[in-house]
Formats: structure tokens, sequence, C-alpha cells
């Protein structure tokens, strides 16, 4: 019984990292082993190769061991000393040669990926140049040929080659979007790195900050979303227009002093914070408030919008701490429902 109850408890320590590691893979959204885009693709082909060659390894190694332990087992009675077979050349030669072949088949297709993977279309008239910002801890994404700058929710046609330039504006982050490519550093010091991606189907793809940049790391999130060609322009067309400012005085009045003192809106205010053109269009309110259903493309009710409007503009401490925004300004409760109100009914009509 004691022998059981040991066993028991070392068995739990090793169950509990494996319901730890397993609980990553809850998020479909989220896993490398969902593919929606070619790199991705191409990447995921390199794991499995890899987990299939390691796979093989372990059961032979394994069944080798199974069966070296049942027929060499010392029977009862027997006093006899095995054969030796140490300085075997034969058994060196086999287990050096072996894993050297496994490694080449494996280094083959990884640097061919590698070189592959690592090509900057930065200069290519057929791709689409975005310019990635990471901040604490939120992401600007900037079209310079289209001369659009926004946040949280990169935009790209289906189909189109995405030529990626990525830094940042104070820490070093992680650019990455699970499931159309692997994830790129945003490093100081004025460093740029480059990728590309595609997503060949329309929908809305989960980014992550893949980089430990302070305590809200975990709440970095952003969203790449893919529509057709058509719907691009029309909200490359959009997202210029000019946009009217909230038709009361008062709520104008604070809007401008208190908010586009940071933020931009159309034409309207600076860019050294998010962009709020067509912010109610968004998936998310800083990047986490969730606007619309994981599985519909189709917007919730306003009030949702409007609600988590209030609660980030409220106390945003409360919904990402640390981030520059937290207790920036004082506002009435009158001005935080004009604001949030305005807010809620910025849309950009293009799908």
């Amino acid at each position: 019984m004691m022998n059981r109850w040991q066993f028991v408890r070392r068995l739990a320590p090793l169950m509990a990292m494996m319901a730890l590691v397993l609980a990553a893979c809850g998020r479909e959204d989220l896993s490398t082993l969902n593919p929606q885009g070619p790199v991705a693709e191409e990447q995921f082909g390199l794991m499995k190769t890899a987990i299939i060659i390691m796979g093989i390894v372990v059961v032979v190694v394994f069944a080798l061991a199974l069966y070296v332990i049942i027929r060499f087992r010392r029977r009862s009675g027997d006093k006899t000393i095995p054969k030796q077979v140490e300085g075997s050349h034969k058994l060196e030669v086999i287990w050096t040669v072996i894993p050297i072949i496994l490694l080449v088949i494996l280094a083959v297709p990884t640097l061919q990926s590698v070189f592959n993977l690592s090509k900057d279309y930065s200069n290519d008239p057929d791709a689409v140049k975005v310019i990635v910002t990471s901040h604490q801890y939120w992401w600007e994404f900037e079209y310079p040929e289209l001369g659009i700058k926004t946040a949280q929710e990169l935009v790209i046609p289906t189909g189109k080659t995405i030529a990626i330039e990525a830094k940042t504006a104070d820490v070093i982050h992680s650019f990455w979007v699970p499931s159309l490519a692997g994830k790129i550093d945003t490093n100081p010091s004025g460093n740029e790195n480059h990728m590309y991606f595609s997503a060949p189907k329309e929908g809305v793809y989960l980014g992550k900050c893949a980089e430990l940049c302070g305590p809200s790391h975990g709440l970095m999130d952003f969203k790449v979303k893919s529509v057709d060609g058509a719907a691009f322009d029309r909200w490359a067309a959009a997202i210029k227009e000019p946009v009217a400012l909230p038709s009361d005085p008062a709520i104008a009045e604070v809007f401008q002093s208190k908010c586009l003192v940071c933020h931009a809106i159309g034409d309207l205010g600076v860019q050294a914070y998010p962009n709020l053109s067509g912010i109610a269009s968004r998936n998310s309110v800083g990047g986490i408030l969730v606007n619309v259903e994981a599985d519909d493309k189709q917007y919730k009710h306003e009030d949702t919008v409007y609600n988590n409007l209030y609660n980030w503009i409220k106390d945003p401490e409360a919904v990402k701490p640390g981030n520059l925004m937290s207790n920036r300004y004082e506002l009435t409760e009158d001005e935080l429902e004009g604001i949030a109100q305005y807010l809620s009914e910025l849309t950009l009509d293009y799908e």
C-alpha cells in the first residue's frame, strides 16, 4: 500500500504538468496546429516531419529496451556473467550513423524553409506593405503606400502577400499570428525585422505578443482580418474619409481637448496613440474586449460596443494594467457616456 501511495505522489506532478501543457491547446485560433495560410502550412509540415522522426526514434528505442528487458532478464538461479559487448565497432557505427541520417533528413527541408521564409517582399510591387509598430500594450499598423495608419486590427486583402516591417516604440515585443505565420521580434534601438504571410481565405485571425513585455503582456492581442480585394479597397477609402465631431458641442469640446491630443480620427487629432477611425467596426476594444461572436462575422448589437468602450475609457487600468492611458484624464459621467456613445457609432461600411 505504501509503495502504491509513493508511486501516486511521484506521478501527480507529472500529470499536473501535462494538464498545463494540454491546456494551451484549447484555443484553435491560437494554435500552430491549425494552419490557414501557406507560410503556416509550410511550418506545420516541418513540425510534422520532426514529430514523425522523433516518434519513430522513441518507438524503436522503447521497443528495443522492452525486448532487452524481457529477452535478457536474469533467470532464477542463473549466476553466469552475460557476454560483454563493450567496444563493439559494429554497434558504435550503427548508433552513430543512424542519428546522422535522421538529422540530414530533418535538416534538408528545414534549411530549404528557412531560406524560403526569410524572403523580403518589401520591394515586391504586388505585395501589400505594412509597417508594424509594437507599443505597451497595443499594435500600430501603417500602410505607407496607402497613407493609412490604424491600430489593433490589421485588415488585409485575401490572397495577397503581406510584407511586414516590424519595429518597436519601446521594449522588445514579438508579432505572432499562429494560424498564418511564425513570430518575429520587434527589437529596440531602431532595428527592423521583415517577414511575410498571406491568408487565402476570408476570416478573422487572432494575433498575440509572444515576448514578455510587461504586466499586460498576456493581454496584448490584435486581429488580422482578411477580406476580398474589393472590400479592402472600400475599407482603405472609408478609413481616410473625414469624420464629424460629436453633435453635442460640450462633448465635442471635451473630445477635442482630452482625446484628440493623443488619438486621431479621420483627418483630426494626432497619431501618437491608436487611431480611432471606425473603432466600432473592429472586432474588439483595446484588443481584448470582444465586440463580435467568435464564430460569426456579423456584429452584435451596438450596446456591446458601447459597453466595451465605456468600460475601457472609464478604467483602462482595470482592463490592461500598466497601459499609458490609465488615469490620464478625469471625465464626468455625462462626458464618459457621451464619448462612449459617439465612438460606438463610428463604423466603416466596407464589407
